[in-house]
């Protein structure tokens, strides 16, 4: 029998203002008429741009700021740190890229303002408040920003820029498309712990646990399977959590293939997709798409369960993992949600974690 609390050991550890707003404003109307069409043709324009709203916020921000602030939280395209290699593509559960939190006195007010507006920008707003919440949770009730750190690579208007946000089960990243083949600039992550106590059994539901219900959708869909479907969708032995760099079109991709399932199988786990897709901004969604069907779509992937680290032992899989020859999505719910993410139109991309 499992105890109640099971640690985590990786978790214990510029222009008119006005403007802008006006921008973020018309972009969430936008978002809030429509959904995300997952098998529509991909748009021809389906990615950010440099003038998207947090992209023009991520301008505004680095010509705002002082040559002693670029000199700690701005850095070359490609610059490498000598723990974790080419800063710029790293990703981790529990990390911050640069010492300055973005809310102290090491920012002015109105940077500050920016920096928030270029987070609201990356998030889809009917979701702002639940990431908000789970930010909170996860640094004992502080408010957003008081643990979570930015870093420019390159320079924004200038060719190729990236914003890079980091801390406690958080990694967003603003490019406007200038890192070509990526899907939301590069590797991401989202997580949370809800609840100090982890452990429970799911039909506790994981209690305010806001990305969870992913995990709800991803088991109905295994519900759904039949026998020999299921046989191949329960692997024995999760992979290394961080473990998400592309196989290619010729890996073998564990679980069940996903052009195998009957229609209405597929219909759910489009579900399963829409719900992983649903709190970044439409561009991110709208690329992340476009990458997936250059690589064949969901019929190119593979959903696999697995069998060990789970909860309550009682068939509810926590670990799960959707993944084609450049999409990797896998959701680790033990002992509390870390999901990793690395979606790219291309499998020679490579991942530094």
């Amino acid at each position: 029998m499992r105890p109640n609390r099971v640690n985590c050991p990786d978790c214990e550890h510029g222009p008119d203002r006005r403007d802008f707003l006006r921008t973020v404003g018309a972009t969430a109307a936008a978002v809030a008429a429509g959904g995300v069409e997952l098998f529509a043709t991909p748009k021809a324009s389906a990615a950010p741009t440099p003038k998207s709203a947090a992209e023009t916020a991520v301008k505004g921000l680095y010509d705002s700021l002082t040559e002693k602030q670029r000199k700690e939280i701005c850095f070359d395209w490609d610059h490498k740190d000598k723990d974790r290699g080419l800063l710029r593509t790293y990703i981790s559960n529990n990390w911050h890229i640069t010492k300055p939190a973005i809310r102290s006195d090491y920012y002015t007010k109105q940077q500050q303002d920016i920096l928030h507006d270029i987070f609201k920008g990356l998030i889809h707003p009917d979701w702002y408040a639940k990431v908000v919440k789970q930010l909170k949770d996860d640094t004992g009730g502080k408010e957003w920003g008081a643990e979570q750190n930015v870093a420019i690579f390159g320079k924004p208007g200038d060719g190729k820029f990236e914003l890079v946000m980091t801390g406690r089960h958080l990694t967003l990243r603003a490019d406007g498309n200038t890192e070509s083949h990526v899907a939301f600039g590069g590797p991401i992550f989202y997580g949370h712990q809800a609840s100090q106590v982890t452990g429970l059994r799911e039909k506790d539901g994981h209690p305010g646990n806001v990305y969870w219900y992913q995990a709800e959708l991803a088991n109905a869909v295994y519900k759904s399977l039949d026998d020999g479907q299921k046989a191949k969708a329960l692997v024995e032995t999760s992979p290394a959590e961080s473990g998400v760099a592309f196989e290619g079109s010729a890996g073998k991709f564990p679980g069940v293939p996903l052009k195998e399932l009957a229609e209405e199988q597929k219909k759910s786990v489009q579900k399963v997709l829409r719900s992983l897709l649903e709190h970044y901004r439409t561009e991110d969604q709208d690329e992340a798409m476009a990458c997936l069907n250059k690589q064949g779509g969901l019929d190119a992937c593979s959903l696999a369960f697995y069998k060990d680290q789970d909860l309550g032992n009682d068939g509810v899989w926590d670990n799960w993992r959707v993944e084609g020859p450049s999409f990797v999505w896998y959701y680790r719910g033990f002992p509390h949600v870390h999901v990793w993410v690395h979606v790219a139109d291309d499998p020679s991309v490579q991942l530094n974690s």
